[in-house]
């Protein structure tokens, strides 16, 4: 893979940052919610990052533990590396594209949650708030859905990578319908992987 050789500029960093600002307020379920448009505009329009680095963000923010929004640390990271290169400056830039990012999606929606839940708290008995919170399911479900098609389309066809594909509905089944650890499942995803089967 041939690692990306940018040139960002004071306006570029800016608006990576602006545009994390304006992407905070979107992400309804959680920051992965939005990885399609992250995907779209990094990789796709801006082309600061490549696939393999989008995809090995995501995979591995979410195999670490910790909050799931640490993907976003990692793109930013990846983008300073594209621009910095090896070395020192690379880590400075890497430094900088995951302290924008970070603040970025964490600002705007900190805030408003803060607010947000003052609010439905004084009011969790009106019939509104009750309703909003039943309609923002579905919701959710969709912006995860569509993460998945971007993450799963990565890998290929269904034909060439049916056990992959089997695995992964096998895995939802066993989340919606049993109390099975997800610990358990990352285990064997990942056992199956080590034997070579996916």
């Amino acid at each position: 893979m041939t690692p990306l050789v940018l040139d960002l500029q004071p306006a570029d960093w800016l608006n990576l940052f602006v545009y994390y600002l304006s992407l905070s307020l979107l992400a309804v379920g959680g920051a992965i919610a939005t990885a399609p448009e992250m995907h779209r505009y990094l990789v796709g329009q801006q082309g600061w990052l490549t696939d393999a680095q989008f995809s090995a963000s995501i995979a591995l923010a979410q195999s670490a533990p910790g909050p799931n929004v640490l993907f976003i640390a990692l793109l930013g990271w990846n983008i300073g590396l594209n621009t910095g290169g090896a070395g020192t400056a690379g880590w400075a830039a890497g430094a900088l594209g995951v302290a924008l990012c970070m603040l970025g999606i964490m600002l705007p929606s900190s805030l408003l949650t803060w607010f947000a839940t003052r609010w439905a708290h004084r009011n969790r008995d009106r019939r509104s708030v009750r309703a909003f919170k039943l309609g923002m399911a579905p919701v959710v479900i969709g912006l995860l859905l569509a993460t998945a098609w971007v993450l799963a389309s990565a890998h290929g066809d269904i034909a060439r990578d049916w056990r992959l594909w089997c695995v992964t509905l096998v895995t939802t089944l066993l989340v919606w319908h049993t109390r099975v650890h997800l610990l358990w499942l990352l285990g064997a995803g990942a056992l199956l992987g080590a034997l070579g089967w996916v």
